[in-house]
């Protein structure tokens, strides 16, 4: 039951990944002021299947100076972790009421960097390994904000239980008393997915298109696919984490929603920062606020227990 159930979950994150892709894609040309894909289908609905159809039949060309082995191998891990997360999702058979379920999502979501890390040094250029270096430092910096957030919870809760916070906010939500750290939280996810405006791996007007300038086909369609997965289970753990967390209740799925479109409000809205103002922006504000409430909760912690 719990491979079957897996399967089937797997399949509509597939789905939604490929309409979530059209719904970026229209929302970015309206605020353009253009129509965005419409002619495939009615209202452009059949263009993911049309784009996912063209990806998989291009061609994908062998390098002649690289590690073949790893440059293959890496999307598919990239593509396998973001699966792995999603045993965390509220089904029937799942590691929801898994005790550590917290810890598993902090150890999924630092093994993502190092699918970016070698499948950029495996291909052998120099784009991809400025966009490599670019990330791994990105990434480092804004997990350990967003871990030190996470850790407030961990001890408020004195649990990694991801059940624990749809029973506490049933009727307040984390919101309320940590709105500064909820934004700190959604900057550093939208940094750890490589979104605008801290997407300095992918830098189109510099590194051509990042650590994956030497990927095509299959193997591109798999980093997309991760990225995109990636991007609404961090919707979902945000709101599971802030906005209630009662997966019973069709708000919680909305409050997903609401956050997956404001990742694409921020793409069309925001320009691409300095790098060097990223890297202030994380250690000389985003560190020392997350600290302060470190301690906060720690101190309100040990009052309660």
């Amino acid at each position: 039951m719990f491979f079957l159930n897996f399967i089937i979950m797997l399949m509509l994150i597939l789905i939604s990944v490929a309409f979530y892709v059209l719904l970026e894609r229209k929302v970015l040309g309206y605020m353009q002021i253009r129509s965005g894909p419409f002619k495939v289908g009615v209202l452009g609905i059949f263009q993911p299947f049309g784009d996912a159809i063209k990806l998989f039949s291009k061609e994908s060309y062998f390098l002649y100076f690289g590690n073949l082995l790893i440059y293959y191998v890496m999307p598919f891990l990239g593509l396998l972790v973001s699966m792995n997360l999603w045993c965390l999702y509220p089904c029937m058979n799942n590691f929801l009421t898994f005790p550590l379920g917290l810890i598993f999502f902090i150890s999924c979501s630092s093994f993502m960097i190092y699918s970016i890390l070698l499948s950029s040094w495996a291909s052998n250029s120099s784009y991809t390994l400025l966009g490599c270096l670019r990330s791994v430092a990105q990434s480092i910096s804004y997990e350990v904000c967003m871990f030190l957030v996470l850790f407030n919870f961990i001890f408020f809760l004195n649990s990694f239980n991801l059940l624990k916070f749809s029973y506490l906010q049933q009727f307040n939500w984390f919101l309320m008393i940590g709105y500064p750290l909820f934004l700190i939280l959604y900057s550093c996810i939208l940094a750890e997915t490589n979104r605008s405006p801290f997407d300095f791996s992918e830098g189109e007007s510099e590194l051509v298109s990042g650590f994956n300038t030497e990927y095509s086909s299959f193997n591109f369609s798999f980093i997309f696919l991760s990225e995109y997965m990636n991007m609404i289970f961090m919707s979902f753990i945000l709101s599971l984490l802030f906005l209630g967390g009662d997966y019973f209740c069709l708000i919680f799925f909305f409050s997903v929603m609401i956050l997956n479109f404001s990742l694409i409000w921020v793409r069309g809205s925001f320009p691409r920062l300095r790098y060097d103002k990223l890297m202030m922006m994380c250690w000389k504000i985003y560190l020392p606020i997350s600290l302060h409430y470190f301690f906060f909760f720690l101190n309100i912690s040990v009052l309660i227990y």
